[in-house]
């Protein structure tokens, strides 16, 4: 392991494991594995991580060997490139690893510093990148973020030729700013400003790219000493430094045009730079102070001496007559895709560079076959797992992780290594899991309660944090138990160690069972919702385990135990018994396709319940229940299982399948009780015309219902 790497290793460790291996060649693997979570409730066995360190470490360097050799337009190359550095830490850090210019691990310095990196050039798959979106089950926020991002824009390319001030007539109307870390910046400081550039230089490469381009931050430049002349408009403009200009990003360098770029106008008013409007809203209404960044209608856009004018012309329209006169005067051409040297192909600029983590791009992929060594994965394993069914994470991987892992896919396609252009069909953004519920109220001077909803000047008051226990509900408020005047503020807040809110799984765990709090999470609301964590919510859920327990095994001995009997029965069920049951199968396998696993849940719940009210439990009834339970509650369902007179793990049981005549007739039965209800409120000629309407609704509904199945299965 490299210094660098020991570096790292020693500040990412956990305080109570090693991230790698204990005890020698024989060790257990380290926090790695083990700070996932409980193995009892994660409930599934998980691949040991120690040997996939090794084989990853080969298949990384196979990745960029066959990548190399194969991929189009010559993706993969090496390049000296600016990188966010750590001396402390001996590594280069992505931009999401650094705040406020240090190390978000340990708080080290961090400079931009050019190192020859690794570069796979993601333009060549620009347009599929974005085409295939559309064939995504992917939420339409993250898809367009993605579009924003790979992006595409329009526009000229020219040539400006740096020159002296003396002799020339100033009267800019706008200015040049390079990035701190151009390659030309050296040569176009003049020695009076090459202090004041190095310095600011210096500065800028303590921060990262995304605090460079934060738009809430005050801009920050210098003036080089030089000027431009604009081949266009023979004009002679001055050129900046400014670290909001990424020598990333296109050139390195920019054209400002402060009124109708948020940047530049910040700019520009900040070092007291000329600001001339070219673009009016259609409605002529146009906030002085503000840039005006959307289409209009051109103004002040006419130049004599060049033979241009696109005054009152549409932006864009403007923007393509400018392309043309700028390519048939020869001063530039346009640019929207590059040729590609060696291929002759056309490509697409980067608007971005390629974080160091690319390891996460495809690790799912070598999860599908983790212990062949001599291969990525065999062919057999990538087609029985791939692609990945659903991906569940967070909005914060949009142009990040997913973006790149698509990437890194189309490469692998394009090499053979995978049978999909895509490895994540299906994605899903959970929501948070906030802390419980916080109450508070105020006081006035006089320390007396005052109502949240109060007229009086609240600033005048302090607040109080009340405990949940002198709290109630009263209507969609929250009141004091003492004083139902007094009305609270109620907020649940994102769980953090700073607001003392963190809810530990290991204490619950310890408390109410594994299968509790697994169950409790998915009951909370939909997935993709965020939940307040409620005490109460999981002695609710605990109670149901309970019940379910006490249904199929009995109530507990005098001495607390439980008999090693079930109170299933062998009788054939009834069937209205079948209905409720396949009723509850139809719920729970829809629920759990469509993710409302809360609603599953509650759908079990009801059976529970009205197993209750049955005279004998039949054990195949109860089976089945059992199947459908343990997908959620792993553990408990395999207790149960046991205790049903089987030895072998319920995992290798088939989830159970609905028999759609029995909910035909249950359908029937409540249709037919419902129909009566409704039609005894109106006439009998009435009570005829609507019958005759919903039984033709009801056969056409039952038609295409039970089209789906098989003849086999309806009888």
């Amino acid at each position: 392991m490299s210094e660098g790497a020991l570096k790292i290793s020693a500040l990412w460790r956990l305080p109570r494991w090693s991230w790698t291996r204990r005890g020698g060649s024989g060790g257990t693997p380290g926090a790695l594995e083990d700070a996932l979570a409980p193995a009892d409730i994660a409930g599934v066995h998980r691949c040991m991580l120690m040997g996939w360190r090794r084989r990853h470490h080969g298949q990384r360097r196979r990745t960029y060997l066959a990548g190399h050799h194969g991929l189009p337009f010559s993706s993969i190359s090496k390049a000296e490139v600016p990188v966010n550095w750590c001396p402390a830490l001996g590594t280069v850090l992505a931009n999401e690893e650094i705040v406020d210019g240090v190390s978000e691990r340990g708080g080290h310095p961090v400079i931009r510093k050019p190192m020859r990196q690794w570069m796979l050039r993601i333009t060549s798959y620009a347009d599929r990148l974005l085409e295939d979106l559309d064939e995504l089950d992917w939420p339409e926020s993250i898809k367009e973020m993605q579009r924003n991002w790979i992006g595409r824009s329009e526009g000229a390319e020219l040539e400006f030729s740096a020159v002296d001030k003396e002799g020339y007539d100033l009267g800019a109307n706008l200015y040049l700013v390079v990035a701190p870390e151009h390659a030309l910046l050296p040569s176009l400081t003049s020695e009076e400003q090459r202090v004041h550039v190095e310095e600011y230089r210096e500065l800028a490469a303590r921060k990262s790219e995304l605090e460079r381009t934060d738009l809430q931050k005050e801009k920050t430049g210098v003036f080089s000493g030089s000027y431009a002349k604009n081949p266009a408009t023979k004009e002679i403009i001055p050129i900046w430094v400014a670290d909001y200009v990424l020598g990333s990003y296109g050139t390195g360098a920019i054209m400002a045009v402060p009124a109708h770029d948020s940047r530049d106008h910040e700019f520009a008013l900040q070092y007291k730079l000329p600001i001339i409007k070219v673009v009016s809203p259609p409605n002529g209404n146009c906030n002085s102070e503000e840039a005006y960044a959307d289409d209009g209608i051109m103004i002040n856009s006419s130049n004599s001496s060049s033979g241009l004018n696109i005054n009152g012309m549409i932006s864009k329209d403007a923007a393509l007559k400018v392309t043309e006169w700028v390519e048939s005067n020869g001063f530039g051409k346009k640019k929207v895709k590059t040729i590609e040297p060696l291929s002759g192909k056309p490509a697409r600029r980067e608007t971005s560079t390629m974080p160091q983590w690319a390891g996460s791009c495809w690790y799912y992929l070598r999860f599908m076959d983790p212990k062949i060594a001599r291969r990525w994965l065999t062919r057999q394993k990538e087609s029985y797992w791939g692609p990945v069914d659903i991906y569940v994470g967070g909005a914060e991987h949009s142009v990040l992780h997913l973006l790149y892992a698509r990437f890194w896919h189309k490469v692998l396609y394009d090499i053979g290594i995978v049978s999909t252009k895509e490895p994540f069909k299906c994605l899903i953004n959970q929501g948070l899991i906030l802390g419980e519920v916080e109450y508070s109220a105020y006081r006035d001077n006089e320390g007396k309660w005052v109502s949240a909803d109060s007229n009086s000047n609240l600033i005048d008051c302090y607040q109080e944090k009340v405990p949940a226990d002198k709290v109630t509900k009263v209507g969609d408020h929250y009141v004091l138990k003492d004083d139902a005047n007094i009305r609270l503020n109620a907020r649940a807040y994102k769980m953090s160690k700073s607001r003392g809110n963190v809810v530990n799984p290991d204490d619950v765990v310890s408390e109410y069972g594994a299968d509790s709090l697994r169950l409790y999470e998915m009951f909370m609301g939909p997935l993709r919702d965020s939940k307040t964590w409620s005490t109460g919510g999981i002695e609710g859920v605990h109670r149901f385990l309970g019940r379910t327990w006490r249904l199929i095994v009995g109530a507990p001995l005098p001495d607390g135990s439980y008999g090693v009997g079930t109170m299933a029965t062998d009788e054939e069920p009834t069937l209205d018994q079948l209905r409720v049951l396949h009723k509850c199968i139809a719920r729970v396998t829809e629920e759990i396709q469509e993710t409302r696993f809360n609603t599953a849940i509650s759908a079990m719940m009801e059976f529970v319940n009205a197993a209750y009210k049955w005279d004998s439990q039949p054990k195949s009834v109860i089976e089945s229940f059992v199947l459908l339970l343990s997908p959620f509650a792993p553990h408990l369902a395999e207790e149960l299982w046991f205790r049903l007179g089987h030895s072998r793990s319920l995992a290798h049981e088939q989830f159970p399948e609905v028999i759609t005549q029995l909910l035909c007739h249950l359908f029937t039965a409540e249709f037919t009780a419902e129909l009566s209800r409704f039609t005894a409120e109106f006439t009998q000629e009435k009570a005829t015309l609507i019958t005759q309407l919903l039984c033709r609704l009801f056969t056409a509904e039952l038609s295409r219902f039970t089209a789906e199945f098989t003849q086999e299965k309806l009888q």
